[in-house]
């Protein structure tokens, strides 16, 4: 039995597609399961139980003996909320019960983190963990997974195995449901959609052009291949924080242009101010060193930015399909 938190959000769904893909049917999808639109991402699944996030905690210590794995993917996520208490429960102390009841129960862990902990990159994009407790997030969501990473780093005793693994920015199918947060390629699919047109937050740093401010976007077919290499090859000599990105950062014109090239429009983009109330809190770069995942015997190529957009706007944007 493998249980995945966050089931019916972008990563979690799609892990669950690969699983059953992979003959895993025997899986436990732990979320908030009042929102329809979300429900969407289970719908053909292959899952042997849903339960609510309140009461997983309960269920798992009635059935703990069954439980093979926890992915636990689960997290608000709204870099533009900013009340801390949200993430205070449902971040971090809500991770740190899962992590006590992986150590209690035997059961190996890997959790989602963030490239939102680096904050501007003053320290650079490097998962090692002597830098981690001098990491500046922009925002609660950013602090509230460097606060959990930093509690997780302290521990004495932990599961036997864990990783946990700083997403980049991540994009693909799944996301319909995510509103603002969703990515690029899908507010261009849909605004493109709608007007022949594109248009894309000015730049407001003087080092970097309108367009140009630079992202490391990672496919999430991808992110799904690094967790399951994970689960297949857990060993407590790689416990530990893990960047996922690709390793190499792309402009939102390369995203944005890679995304009319796809549905078959001509380009027109043109720039907007960014919101104020991100503006002193967004990040103009960011590039994961790959090396630590590399290093643990990881060789899969990561999907170029142009065949992940490609993939994801033909096979499942226009046919409007999840995976």
């Amino acid at each position: 039995m493998i249980i995945v938190t966050g089931a019916a959000g972008f990563i979690g769904s799609a892990l669950i597609g690969e699983l059953n893909k992979q003959g895993y049917k025997d899986v436990v999808a732990v979320d908030d399961f009042s929102r329809a639109d979300k429900n969407k991402n289970l719908d053909g699944k292959s899952i042997s139980a849903r339960v609510d996030r309140m009461e997983f905690f309960t269920w798992l210590d009635e059935n703990e003996k069954w439980v093979q794995f926890i992915f636990h993917l689960g997290a608000r996520t709204d870099t533009t909320e900013f009340d801390v208490a949200i993430f205070d429960e449902l971040n971090l102390n809500y991770s740190k019960t899962m992590w006590n009841k992986c150590i209690d129960y035997g059961i190996p862990l890997v959790y989602a983190s963030s490239a939102a902990t680096y904050g501007l990159g003053e320290h650079g994009y490097i998962d090692n963990h002597d830098v981690v407790g001098d990491l500046k997030p922009l925002n609660p969501y950013g602090r509230s997974k460097n606060d959990f990473d930093i509690w997780a780093l302290k521990q004495e005793k932990q599961p036997y195995y864990w990783a946990g693994l700083k997403f980049f920015n991540v994009y693909g199918p799944n996301e319909f449901h995510k509103g603002r947060m969703a990515s690029v390629i899908l507010h261009a699919f849909r605004q493109i959609g709608k007007t022949d047109k594109m248009k894309l937050f000015r730049s407001h740093n003087p080092d970097f052009k309108n367009g140009e401010q630079l992202r490391d976007f990672v496919y999430v077919k991808d992110v799904v291949s690094v967790c399951m290499f994970l689960m297949d090859n857990r060993k407590s000599e790689n416990n530990g924080l893990y960047n996922l990105g690709t390793g190499k950062s792309r402009t939102f014109l390369d995203l944005t242009k890679s995304t009319f090239k796809a549905m078959g429009v001509e380009e027109d983009i043109s720039f907007v101010d960014t919101p104020e109330d991100i503006r002193d809190k967004y990040q103009y770069y960011t590039q994961a060193d790959m090396s630590k995942l590399f290093g643990i015997g990881y060789d899969k190529q990561f999907t170029p930015l142009e065949e992940g957009v490609s993939d994801y706007v033909k096979n499942y944007l226009i046919p409007g399909k999840y995976c």
